[in-house]
């Protein structure tokens, strides 16, 4: 009988089947029996597999091919071994694999995995042909690593059964870095799945594992920790590390342990910091010379010296040698805590007793020598430090130019700075930062300009401070609109440019355009916060726009951002310059929490809104100022000038002397501002005997009187007649190295003159 062509065609197909299946299974014959395959038998490693080797998983490799050829399902789990016979003198046999884990076992998978498998598609593959292909990559991680990041970029959503199995590959191959990495991705999906526990994950991964002994999958356990505190969930590591699985505490790496803690001391944790190093030494954790650094940090941080060098006496009783990163913690500790002395005498101790010491150490004594002013203790040390042979860097140098800069001695920085540039170090924009700020401070606004200009075209980089500082030159300079043109050099302008630009505005008198910048900010999504509020509602108030500015109050409110005392202080001050000095009392009595700031702005609205005149008024400035000494709150400068001189301004000098005796009880000592406007009011009386006690009174306090104080009350005594006094003072003030002005030189000539000639 002929056959249909049909019939042909499938016959065909069939024996091509056959012939590609036996050539299949002849490589597979090959690849059990060469010497090659069965000699690179890896160590028995545990991870996803027992008694697994490179032949049986290309073996495993093979007979997929061979079933998908077949047209069979896909199963790579048998239940008993078989075999099969491919001539009749040869058979392979196929043994049983089983798994080690039961995060892989087959009871863990549903039933939709193997009844259906000619409809998985290899584009968006499930969780079994996941666990399948991490399998065949158990020895080789980086194939492992590559699939895995396929997967990511498929969209495929990892489960505890996939993330368990590649953290095992990872820790088995140690790869820590990538461990890391992933622990941060599982954490992140933790936060989007709330079905997602960790520590399902983790009770899966331990689970067969022996937590006492030292087992590769405790490197899970320290790249979780690790993972935590790098995004600063301190909370949620230490909760971690606590817990206790088969009723044990896993002792974390000293590495892991140790990251945290400092992250924890750098965050301002210190006690919880200690408490962890007391509670996990209880535990048997042994501390290296890095954990003790660290205690000593923490306690220098705490402020406590005492105990940070009693650390070097635990560190004897452990056995452990310190480092120099022990004596370096310490020695920057003690400059951190203004004992920048100590500090040194321990430096110069460790030198004799040859410990290496290298520039960080100089630069902490340096800087901190800087930061209590002492700064001729600090350029000594910079000269012995070169005399050792050690290099300064930037950060030392940046160190004196900013100590120099805080004492407005802009030679002095420019010189140290232009030292810098000769030797070979190049500056950064911390250090031109720091010399633009001391000239914006000095009121060289014009010269902020010009060096910035200068700098720029050098091509040095100039960063988001040092625009801030040139916007705020060029803001007091009136040229508000070159700034504005300018912020097109920065990629990305901060609250602070803007805010920085608003009060240019404000102080320009263009109210409009710095509510515009305002709503700029807004739309570019940047957080307004207090600084910028204030800013604004004093600017408002200042250009006769109060309505607005309260609108602004009521619209920081209705954004969730909470006034604090200077916004108070604005809006008293604001009200009681357009007059409303009603409206500020009333604000100014709603305040639960009245501060420094508020108290004084309230009494200086007093006395600033044409009202000095009317003794009720004023009284109730006298009696603001009295509450605030009475609740131990010094007021300013400022505003005790104020209130003194509308005090005298209207001769109610029973009242200022009173208050100024309640200043003295209360160890508060006047300044010579409010000494010299109290003898001037005395003088303006013809009360010298009263302002002559004052001026003495000054001296004997260590008030060092000034130009001004010998002037005035010089004048009143030779207005008074008393010649004789004033020419006993005169000389007295010269003598102190004060220089009198022409007009007092000619009255004391005149009276010495007149003196003479009786």
């Amino acid at each position: 009988m002929f056959e249909s062509a049909k019939h042909v065609a499938v016959k065909a197909q069939i024996e091509e089947n056959v012939r590609r299946s036996t050539r299949i299974i002849e490589i597979v014959c090959y690849i059990q029996t060469s010497p090659s395959a069965s000699a690179a038998t890896p160590p028995e490693p545990q991870l996803i597999f027992r008694r697994n080797s490179t032949a049986r998983i290309h073996l495993h490799h093979y007979y997929g091919m061979l079933f998908r050829l077949l047209n069979f399902p896909s199963i790579i789990l048998f239940k008993k071994p078989f075999s099969i016979t491919i001539t009749k003198t040869k058979t392979i046999h196929f043994t049983k694999f089983t798994f080690s884990s039961s995060a892989l076992a087959l009871s863990n998978f549903s039933d939709t995995h193997f009844t259906k498998p000619s409809k998985i598609s290899s584009f968006h593959p499930n969780t079994f042909q996941v666990l399948q292909k991490l399998y065949l990559y158990q020895n080789n991680p980086s194939l492992a690593l590559s699939y895995f990041t396929h997967l990511n970029h498929l969209g495929f959503s990892h489960n505890i059964q996939t993330y368990a199995s590649f953290i095992r590959i990872l820790c088995y191959w140690n790869c820590i870095r990538k461990l890391d990495s992933l622990f941060i991705d599982i954490i992140a999906h933790s936060k989007q799945d709330p079905s997602f526990k960790i520590n399902d994950l983790f009770d899966s991964l331990f689970e067969g594992v022996d937590v006492n002994h030292d087992h590769y999958l405790l490197r899970a356990f320290d790249g979780f920790v690790k993972a935590c505190v790098s995004v600063n969930m301190f909370d949620e590591a230490i909760d971690f590390l606590l817990q206790t699985r088969k009723n044990v505490v896993i002792l974390p790496n000293i590495r892991s342990f140790n990251f945290l803690i400092n992250r924890l001391v750098i965050h301002d944790r210190v006690d919880t910091a200690l408490f962890l190093v007391e509670r996990f030494k209880s535990f048997g954790l042994i501390s290296n010379c890095y954990s003790y650094a660290i205690i000593i940090k923490a306690r220098c941080k705490k402020g406590d010296l005492e105990n940070a060098i009693g650390v070097f006496d635990e560190m004897k009783e452990a056995g452990v040698n310190p480092d120099s990163y022990c004596y370096v913690a310490l020695i920057e500790g003690m400059c951190n805590n203004h004992r920048s002395d100590l500090g040194y005498e321990m430096l110069r101790q460790f030198r004799m007793t040859n410990v290496v010491v290298d520039v960080y150490v100089y630069t902490a004594i340096i800087r901190g020598f800087c930061n209590e002013m002492k700064l001729d203790l600090a350029e000594s040390v910079f000269l012995e430090m070169e005399k050792e042979g050690l290099v300064p860097d930037v950060y030392i140098y940046s160190a004196l130019i900013h100590g120099y800069c805080k004492i407005r001695n802009l030679d002095k920085a420019l010189a140290i700075h232009d030292s810098m540039i000769s030797k070979g170090i190049e500056t950064n924009c911390v250090v031109i930062s720091c010399i633009l700020h001391c000239l914006d401070e000095m009121g060289e606004a014009s010269e902020v300009v010009a060096r910035f200009e200068k700098l720029k075209q050098s091509g040095v980089f100039l960063d988001g401070v040092a625009y801030n500082i040139v916007f705020d030159a060029l803001c007091k300079l009136g040229k508000v609109d070159d700034a504005i043109k300018m912020r097109e050099d920065i990629i990305d302008l901060d609250i602070k440019h803007y805010t920085t630009l608003i009060n240019g505005y404000c102080l320009q008198g263009k109210p409009v355009e710095a509510l515009s910048l305002f709503k700029e900010m807004e739309e570019k999504d940047l957080k307004t916060d207090v600084v910028t509020y204030n800013v604004l509602v004093s600017g408002l108030f200042k250009n006769g726009r109060a309505c607005e500015a309260i609108d602004l109050l009521e619209y920081m409110d209705s954004k969730s951002v909470k006034p604090n005392s200077l916004t108070h202080k604005a809006i008293i001050e604001g009200l009681c310059s357009v007059g409303k000095i009603e409206e500020a009392e009333a604000y100014f009595n709603g305040l639960k929490d009245k501060s420094v700031e508020t108290y004084s702005a309230m009494v200086n609205g007093y006395c600033e809104a044409d009202l000095i005149e009317k003794s009720y008024e004023l009284n109730k400035a006298v009696m603001l100022l009295d509450a605030m000494l009475k609740m131990n709150t010094k007021p300013s400068k400022v505003t005790c000038s104020k209130i003194f001189t509308a005090l005298c301004y209207t001769e109610n000098m029973k009242c200022a002397r009173s208050l100024f005796n309640s200043f003295v009880e209360r160890g508060f000592t006047p300044d010579v501002v409010i000494y010299t406007v109290m003898i001037h009011s005395y003088c303006k009386m013809n009360c010298l005997q009263e302002a002559y006690e004052l001026f003495q009174d000054m001296k004997i306090r260590g008030i060092k009187p000034d130009v001004i104080a010998y002037t005035v009350i010089l004048d009143g005594l030779l207005n008074g007649g008393h010649a004789k006094i004033a020419v006993e003072l005169y000389n007295e003030m010269c003598f102190d190295g004060l220089t009198p002005g022409t007009t007092l030189k000619r009255c004391i000539q005149k009276a010495i003159k007149m003196q003479f000639h009786r």
